[in-house]
């Protein structure tokens, strides 16, 4: 790239912090660099022209994990981890509407519906713990979250109880990334996007950026990229495609909340009139490890085939739009938020809760340089 003067000086000198990723721990990130180091020159650094990843591209749930979702993570984590976990997302959710408002990024506390098909016992195995989750997540919530509510929205091939999750809510991503890159730039925060970090290397004193475009350096890096962190570091985070659709506008939705079905595979929502749905992942684990936006017809015909037999069965409707959002994942829900040497840091492996923890991540990433 063919570099005036100007622009090395105004835009790729003396930088002491540069993030990578521009998402919502990114975003995140700077701002809070930007609170406590008020004269820094901060830099992010986005490879999409748009934010990649999940932060653009989410169903906007502000949620912190059905009850099942919460039972299977307790065969793999301990009660206190995943305690741990649920807090971290409830204080994740509290920061981000502090942050910027419920009005600015349109948050709506509709309630969260976990629904179960109707073979098998899934449905009764989350009724036999029901209690003892509520028991364990009292101090956090000050109540039982999770009881019961009849089949009101008329779902069909589903069983006629939901599991009824009164404290999720539901944002406009749009309006939130928005809001973060408006509330970044007028915090003097520069951000460069369609620029991807191919390499960096370290010194006593700085690290050396090398781009698609050009090289620089920075005092210190922070990696952001969560789902495409294993280009660049190498921890414990695999890619993982999550695909969506979402309807035309359709007269007289009853349809409100936020909806679970499968252990959290499936998800949907009310936007706009609309229906979005999303999920599928489990039905090809190995194909969707990747980092390629893409769909594809085993995955968008299941989707297309739940709303037509589930959601929406008595309801004409057309597809509007079809789309792919990249997560990190691990063999553990906890985020990976540490320092990778002396000047190099990284919060990444969000775990599809990004809604939820990108906020308080980009905060626990900024401390990292203290």
């Amino acid at each position: 790239m063919d570099l005036s003067y100007w622009e090395i000086k105004s835009w790729l000198t003396n930088i002491d912090f540069t993030v990578v990723g521009s998402g919502i721990v990114g975003l995140n990130c700077a701002l809070n660099l930007r609170e406590r180091f008020p004269k820094a020159n901060i830099l992010v650094v986005e490879k999409g022209i748009l934010p990649q990843g999940a932060s653009t591209k989410n169903a906007g749930f502000a949620c912190f994990g059905s009850l099942s979702e919460i039972l299977d993570d307790l065969k793999t984590h301990t009660e206190a981890e995943v305690f741990e976990l649920v807090e971290k997302r409830v204080k994740g959710l509290q920061v981000l509407r502090q942050t910027l408002g419920d009005k600015t990024i349109n948050y709506q506390e509709l309630g969260g519906y976990e629904l179960f098909v109707e073979e098998g016992e899934l449905l009764e195995q989350c009724l036999s713990k029901k209690d003892d989750i509520n028991k364990l997540l009292h101090s956090v919530f000050k109540e039982g979250v999770f009881s019961i509510k009849a089949n009101r929205f008329k779902f069909q091939n589903v069983k006629n109880q939901y599991v009824f999750n009164r404290f999720e809510g539901q944002i406009d991503t749009d309006k939130m990334m928005a809001s973060l890159t408006e509330l970044a730039f007028k915090k003097g925060i520069k951000i460069l996007n369609n620029l991807s970090v191919k390499h960096f290397s370290e010194d006593i004193n700085a690290v050396k950026i090398k781009t698609d475009q050009f090289e620089f350096s920075t005092s210190k890096l922070l990696i952001a990229t969560n789902g495409f962190a294993s280009q660049l570091i190498d921890e414990n985070i695999k890619p993982a495609r999550t695909q969506v659709l979402i309807t035309k506008p359709i007269r007289n939705l009853h349809i409100k909340g936020t909806f679970h079905l499968d252990k959290g595979y499936y998800y949907f929502r009310n936007i706009d009139n609309r229906i979005l749905l999303g999920g599928g992942r489990h039905l090809d684990f190995k194909g969707e490890e990747t980092t390629e936006f893409a769909q594809t017809d085993l995955i968008q015909n299941k989707l297309e085939t739940l709303l037509k037999t589930t959601i929406l069965p008595e309801t004409n409707f057309e597809i509007d739009h079809r789309w792919s959002g990249i997560m990190g994942l691990g063999n553990q829900k906890k985020p990976v938020v540490k320092p990778l040497s002396n000047h190099v840091f990284c919060g990444v492996r969000l775990g599809g809760m990004g809604v939820a923890i990108g906020s308080l991540v980009g905060k626990e990433l900024a401390d990292l340089v203290a």
